[in-house]
């Protein structure tokens, strides 16, 4: 049913925002996904001649992940780097150039890190050592020695990861002082017209919604997770990437081929009849007047931590403040008014500005 292929026609980046149906902090530690089914998708994708046409999504998402450390990589030595779920390579080579020595790949799919190991990931420099691991059936995430590690990147890893508090505090212990954790993992709203779609579908037929989809972390629960875990100066920020198709077979065939199908214990096995009405819903509500082709909205969270290090700015203590607010509400100063004191007179109104134009910028050519 799945065999209606086809081209993504775009990636569109939207503006990220939260609705989405997730998970509560307390649902984050309790066995939700199949690891074993999981290992099987990933694998599965990867023994596919043409898995290469379909992991455009995961190479778009390492690509902005590792441009985070554009901005850093020269300022801090990440000699001894961590992928916790390697895929095909991406994350090796875009790591390319950015100061990192010694890269350890993990997969719970063997055929993933052959992938890694081709030419098809890439030209490494010649000081750029890699060695790569099978993860064990059942296994989520490696256990790695305590500060054997300068940089841990997880891409399109976590949202399949039952443990995430685990996984945290693990990759926390195993970076050295100042070392850096970054991940990007699905959130909530990722395919939330193919949800809909279901729910409408299911109601229609059952009167009930089914669990067709995989549940997802939020925004909050991340950053709460990175707090809890012990990590320094937590960030977690979100961006969206929109991807056009053909029509709702040629997405669900996409996704199995990426090896993202779904994999919840308690999952629903879809009928043809749930399918094609889903399908029907999908374009009615979502698909373009004019190409007929509907979207798929992908969001990406992106979880970055620090390991702490003394050299890291830490807050004051409660009652340490040497200067009081008040005392810097001195009379005189615009806009602050101490208790009794009238309001200034308000200023002259200045005339409006002209917009800068290209030709009355600040050291633009004069206008003539």
């Amino acid at each position: 049913m799945f065999s209606r292929a086809g081209p993504a026609r775009a990636l569109v980046r939207r503006p990220a925002h939260a609705h989405a149906p997730h998970l509560r902090l307390r649902q984050l530690a309790t066995k939700i996904f199949d690891g074993t089914l999981k290992a099987h998708h990933r694998e599965r994708a990867a023994l596919a001649p043409d898995f290469g046409n379909y992991s455009y999504l995961h190479e778009e998402v390492a690509r902005r992940l590792l441009d985070r450390l554009d901005d850093i990589h020269e300022s801090y030595e990440f000699s001894d780097a961590v992928d916790l779920s390697c895929g095909p390579g991406h994350v090796r080579r875009l790591l390319d150039g950015r100061g990192v020595q010694r890269m350890l790949e993990f997969d719970s799919s063997g055929t993933m890190l052959a992938l890694s190991a081709t030419d098809a990931a890439g030209p490494n420099p010649p000081e750029f050592e890699v060695t790569q691991v099978q993860l064990r059936d059942g296994e989520e995430f490696p256990k790695l020695p305590k500060e054997s590690a300068d940089l841990i990147v997880s891409c399109m890893h976590m949202h399949w990861v039952n443990d995430l508090p685990g996984l945290l505090t693990s990759m926390r212990r195993a970076l050295r002082p100042n070392g850096l954790f970054l991940a990007a993992m699905l959130g909530g709203d990722t395919l939330s017209e193919m949800r809909s779609s279901f729910v409408l579908a299911d109601y229609e037929r059952k009167g009930g919604v089914a669990k067709r989809m995989s549940p997802l972390a939020t925004v909050s629960d991340c950053g709460a997770l990175l707090q809890a875990a012990g990590f320094s100066l937590p960030t977690v920020d979100t961006d969206k990437v929109v991807v056009h198709y053909p029509d709702a077979w040629t997405l669900f065939h996409h996704l199995r081929a990426m090896g993202d199908s779904h994999a919840v214990l308690d999952r629903s096995a879809s009928s043809q009849e749930t399918l094609l009405a889903a399908s029907a819903a999908y374009r009615e509500m979502y698909g373009d007047a004019e190409t007929g082709e509907i979207p798929a909205t992908f969001q990406m969270i992106f979880l970055t931590g620090w390991a702490p290090h003394e050299s890291m700015q830490k807050p004051m203590s409660p009652g340490s403040a040497t200067v009081s607010l008040k005392d810097l509400s001195l009379p005189g100063v615009p806009g602050v008014l101490l208790p009794g004191e009238p309001p200034d007179e308000p200023p002259d109104e200045a005339p409006p500005q002209p917009f800068l134009t290209p030709s009355r910028r600040p050291g633009g050519p004069k206008e003539k």
